[in-house]
């Protein structure tokens, strides 16, 4: 679980934070440990590695109540996979933590009997398998709505629970390469790059959590439905609502984007430049006052004159190249440190390309609480630096209340209150749980 003092101490900063705003000031109103957004909702994650753990973890970091169902034995391979401390996966520490874990075999009925039974007191169910898999199983969306009407069901799945592409397995990289994504990463002339994280799964699982809010929302306000809903998230379909205007670009202007590197075509200067000491840096600076101030800055006013080619963001766009092998020559005459400073100074948006080893030193981070300590119990309670909690919400704020479970950690817990101690003892040593 986290470190007391390390919760404290995070929980006693939120809270001071709050008091001292003009809001509560001026309404009276003192906070003390207050509760998250969250508390008080029932989740049953039964998904596994990303697409539907993710989802899952957004629930926990906002304070409901979130039941890992995993399959007797190995549970879910996030717990193995990816960089390893003393056996522990490292993702696994953050997708999991504030997780109850129990143990079910779905594909033996006296486990699916035990599910149905936890559905019950359930308000959202999460699930990534293939489309038809719980069907299969007697699980599916028809079955679970019986049990519990106002249950809301996320299903995140590679192309959706319908159309042709549907009993297609799916992954994130692939959803990608669908979504147009791929299409524009990398170089021209170079094969399309990935990058190195899991963007397609998480994104899809935040739109899950954010469509089961809705129905949540739905369900439960004044007037509302007072029935649960399914929430049906294709991993394409997530990649594909952040691709701007692409599809119009190709309809109206018989223009297809390609990969342009580290620009937006005609939009500019926005790019990484070099530094003295070997850095790169970003500057973002196509805005036109901003642009006026970094031409003041390098020395250049007449970039930014009246009349002049730089003069207008259109002007710049259609000179990208140009200005930005002038502005190359100017920031390779300073070190990054003092180049910033420079940039900070004259108010024109810019920054280092951080690391992870940049993070972990970075005082902004540390001030926002962003890098937070979690005990892990895998760990014999030793700590992890993780990422902390997003979005911050000042009177509801989330907040990770424990590490990620022990496999089978809540079996007692969760399952022996529903069926009795001596039936989970009887479903164990028959290898169901």
């Amino acid at each position: 679980m986290s470190s007391p003092s390390v919760a404290r101490a995070w929980q006693a900063r939120t809270v001071s934070r709050f008091n001292q705003t003009p809001f509560a000031k001026l309404a009276g109103v003192i906070m003390d440990w207050p509760a998250s957004s969250l508390d008080g909702i029932r989740v049953l994650e039964l998904g596994h590695i990303i697409g539907g753990p993710f989802c899952g973890h957004l629930f926990a970091d906002h304070g409901a109540e979130v039941i890992k169902v995993e399959p007797p034995g190995a549970g879910d391979p996030m717990r193995e996979w990816g960089g390893l401390y003393r056996g522990v996966g490292l993702y696994w520490t953050i997708i999991a933590r504030g997780k109850k874990s129990v143990t079910i075999d779905l594909r033996r009925p006296e486990g699916q009997a035990l599910l149905r039974e936890i559905v019950k007191s359930a308000d959202v169910l999460i699930e990534n398998f293939r489309p038809g898999t719980l069907e299969r199983w007697g699980l599916g969306w028809d079955e679970l709505r019986r049990v519990n009407p106002r249950l809301i069901m996320v299903r995140v799945t590679g192309y959706g629970q319908d159309g042709p592409y549907r009993d297609r397995a799916g992954f994130g990289s692939v959803a990608e390469a669908m979504s147009g994504f791929r299409h524009l990463s990398g170089e021209p002339g170079r094969p399309p790059v990935r990058v190195g994280i899991s963007v397609g799964d998480a994104l899809a699982a935040t739109q899950g959590f954010i469509g089961a809010l809705m129905a949540l929302f739905a369900r439960d306000r004044p007037g509302g439905t007072r029935a649960g809903q399914m929430v049906d998230v294709a991993l394409y379909e997530a990649m594909w609502m952040y691709m701007e205007s692409t599809l119009p670009e190709f309809e109206k202007l018989g223009r297809v984007r390609g990969p342009s590197g580290p620009v937006l075509p005609g939009i500019a200067p926005s790019n990484v430049y070099p530094a003295a000491d070997g850095d790169w840096v970003i500057i973002g600076a196509n805005q036109d006052s901003v642009f006026a101030r970094l031409a003041e800055l390098a020395g250049r006013p007449d970039w930014a004159a009246p009349g002049a080619p730089y003069e207008t963001h259109l002007g710049r766009g259609e000179r990208q190249a140009e200005l930005d092998a002038e502005l190359c020559a100017w920031t390779a005459t300073l070190d990054s440190s003092e180049l910033l400073k420079r940039l900070a100074d004259a108010g024109v948006p810019g920054g280092r390309i951080y690391s992870s080893r940049d993070i972990a030193s970075d005082e902004h981070y540390a001030a926002r609480d962003m890098i937070i300590e979690v005990a892990e119990p895998a760990l014999a309670g030793e700590t992890v630096r993780e990422p902390g909690v997003v979005p911050k919400l000042t009177g509801t704020p989330g907040r990770v209340r424990q590490g990620s479970p022990l496999l089978g950690q809540h079996n007692d817990e969760i399952l022996a209150a529903m069926v009795g101690g001596a039936e989970i003892d009887r479903l164990r040593a028959a290898g169901v749980v």
